[in-house]
């Protein structure tokens, strides 16, 4: 009875520690680790809600990017961290991906969900130089000439990759698909001619398109891009095809319940505010704040659409 006694007694002194733990966190700045070089859409994002999370914790959130590996040197970062809250990222389409297309991988259940951020819809978008004015014509070119076509994406396994091979394998196409290490060097060599085409989310072409440096022939969304709504759909024009990134806010995974409770519940408080959606939404993002829950549902059903994807395209060397 005196070792139950005992037990019990240090199982609530640990309630109690973990408690307070929490009613005083934040008490320092928490690192915000973005995966990717500064300048592309998920340092644009982590930034914009880092600021944001900061007035609303009273602490500094401090971003640092990390380059390499696809994404894959900020999340095993991430994931290594001290699962106490004060090291916090954001994970993106590539980084479920990487499951199963790289060698020791940053798998889900090492990262506990906070948050969704929101969808982020691919698109495809042909330099102003090309002979390229409708998705009919891009898609007869590259029929017309299998491989030939070069096409600006992120490495095997990344988003805009897999934006690729899904329009590959839906529209019976064979591109030459480049890899760039991030949205904003694709872009980059999108203007610069180095590739035909890119298949990046929307908002990182859309000023370009906007000065006519690129065209936009369509969207991989099942609905028009709000900041776009002359742009037509791939639906719309007869093609089946359906792709694109999203973004949601993680942490090391074992994270004490009451401060994943506090970050999360901040975190919506923050991408629910009318000030910050306006300003995401003139930043070409869309927002879609999900709690910890909806959030990990969501990145589940993302796992289970993509994986037939990967198999199909020979990508998958770590198989479920």
């Amino acid at each position: 009875m005196k070792l139950i006694a005992t037990l019990g007694a240090a199982s609530l002194l640990s309630t109690l520690a973990v408690s307070a733990f929490a009613q005083t966190f934040p008490e320092g700045p928490i690192t915000w680790v973005v995966n990717w070089p500064a300048g592309g859409g998920q340092d644009t994002t982590s930034r914009m809600v880092a600021d944001h999370l900061s007035g609303a914790l009273g602490v500094p959130v401090v971003i640092e990017n990390y380059d390499g590996a696809g994404g894959l040197t900020g999340m095993r970062e991430l994931a290594k961290a001290d699962a106490d809250g004060y090291t916090i990222g954001m994970l993106g389409a590539s980084s479920v991906i990487q499951q199963y297309t790289t060698d020791e991988p940053v798998m889900m259940d090492q990262l506990d969900v906070l948050s969704f951020f929101g969808p982020d819809p691919g698109a495809l978008t042909v330099g102003a130089g090309t002979a390229y004015q409708t998705l009919d014509d891009y898609v007869s070119a590259v029929k017309e000439a299998p491989g030939d076509v070069p096409n600006g994406n992120d490495p095997p396994g990344g988003a805009s990759y897999i934006s690729a091979a899904i329009m590959e394998s839906a529209l019976g196409l064979e591109l030459n698909k480049v890899p760039y290490a991030g949205y904003a060097p694709t872009v980059t060599a999108l203007l610069g001619g180095e590739v035909e085409s890119a298949t990046v989310p929307l908002p990182q072409v859309l000023e370009h398109a906007v000065s006519g440096d690129v065209r936009i022939l369509g969207v991989m969304s099942g609905a028009r891009h709000f900041l776009a709504p002359d742009i037509p759909t791939f639906e719309e024009q007869g093609y089946d095809v359906l792709a694109g990134d999203f973004r949601a806010i993680v942490a090391p995974a074992g994270l004490p319940a009451d401060v994943a409770a506090i970050l999360s519940k901040a975190l919506i408080e923050v991408l629910s505010a009318e000030e910050f959606i306006t300003l995401a939404n003139t930043a070409g993002y869309m927002i879609e704040p999900l709690g910890a829950e909806e959030a990990s549902a969501r990145i589940a059903a993302f796992d289970e659409q993509v994986y037939p994807v990967l198999e199909e395209a020979g990508l998958v060397t770590n198989p479920k």
